[in-house]
């Protein structure tokens, strides 16, 4: 459902994407998912409030927390899935460890 002509730019539509996927990535450390959801709803709601703003310092303001809640989300996820992958390394070598004769 679209109600204002910004709703069909790209940047409008993917910041909206990207909170969609950050709500359905199933990040596992709680922190991390509550960081990242936050912040892909801050990159998407000052995305939306910026576009039909007239003033360009007003739309800078919130393209500017857009941009930098962009870097907040690619760091948390960044980090939860660096926690994953090191897990996943981690899980064979302590299986080995357990083996009998260790």
């Amino acid at each position: 459902m679209q109600l204002f002509p910004f709703q069909k730019l790209d940047v409008h539509q993917a910041s909206r994407e990207l909170a969609l996927l950050v709500q359905q990535a199933q990040v596992g450390d709680a922190e991390l998912r509550d960081q990242a959801t936050r912040a892909a709803k801050s990159v998407f709601l000052n995305v939306a409030e910026g576009l039909p703003e007239r003033s360009a310092a007003l739309r800078r303001r919130h393209f500017s927390i857009a941009r930098n809640s962009l870097g907040e989300l690619a760091a948390a996820l960044d980090l939860a899935l660096g926690l994953g992958a090191l897990a996943a390394r981690l899980w064979p070598m302590l299986h080995g460890l357990l083996r009998p004769g260790r």
